[in-house]
């Protein structure tokens, strides 16, 4: 990368110092990390730290009803948690590193859902997604927490056309590259859904998926971990960091 050079003056008590301000020249790709219902910031931290060493401006954070905010659980709806990704997504997008043309949102689970929806209200050039769940439309102003958790089971366990949900409809209309990590043995997120989400994707410039064998939904272990790690590092090695080099991949569909 080419380094922007800017001649400068360095003023001690009374005098002027030449200084040479050497920069990037060019402003960094954005991440934006959101986690699932009852997760944290926490493990998405410990991976944004190595993207960031990358050569990316990394934002995780806490959705609303969690850790700090953690007496909101009860009361808390879709609507809500989405202004918390809308607000953080800003926040990246303005600060001066970033580059607000090329900025990822990596979802885990819930966070995926509501990442998907974010599509279509803010510019997301990649978007990840681990075990994204899946929501009917209904109730959305109510809190998340008193959705019928073994109807949520039923929905999931069918397959959701774009038609009849924001979320797959928002996936019908992105044209970034997109990443969807499944986890092989999920009580939470069937295979069904998963695949609800990828026939949504019919305009993504491209389309990975992966499993990760053995795995929960939680990525319970350590291995799986480390196994989903080195599966968003490797995706955004080759999308992200290779737009930056100019090396834009030009696939138009990968598959496990």
């Amino acid at each position: 990368m080419t380094a922007r050079s800017e001649v400068i003056d360095i003023q001690v008590n009374e005098e002027l110092l030449a200084g040479t301000l050497l920069t990037p020249g060019a402003k960094m790709p954005g991440i934006l990390f959101v986690h699932g219902w009852g997760g944290s910031q926490h493990r998405d931290l410990a991976r944004a730290k190595g993207i960031a060493g990358m050569g990316c401006v990394c934002l995780t954070f806490d959705l609303r009803g969690h850790e700090k905010t953690l007496a909101q659980r009860t009361h808390v709806s879709r609507a809500q948690n989405l202004e918390d990704i809308i607000a953080a997504y800003d926040q990246l997008a303005r600060h001066p590193a970033t580059d607000a043309d090329a900025i990822a949102v990596i979802g885990s689970s819930y966070g995926g859902y509501l990442a998907t929806i974010l599509t279509q209200m803010r510019a997301v050039r990649w978007l990840a997604l681990r075990v994204p769940a899946l929501y009917w439309d209904q109730d959305w102003d109510l809190p998340k927490q008193t959705l019928d958790r073994d109807r949520l089971a039923l929905y999931r366990r069918e397959l959701q056309s774009p038609q009849g949900n924001r979320a797959l409809a928002a996936c019908s209309t992105f044209s970034g590259d997109v990443l969807i990590v499944e986890s092989e043995h999920d009580s939470y997120v069937p295979h069904t859904t998963i695949m609800s989400y990828r026939h949504a994707f019919i305009r993504s410039h491209s389309l990975t998926h992966r499993i990760i064998d053995g795995a929960d939904h939680a990525l319970s272990t350590d291995s799986d971990q480390k196994a989903y790690t080195a599966m968003l590092t490797a995706w955004i090695t080759e999308m992200i960091i290779g737009a930056r080099i100019g090396d834009y991949p030009h696939h138009s569909a990968t598959y496990s």
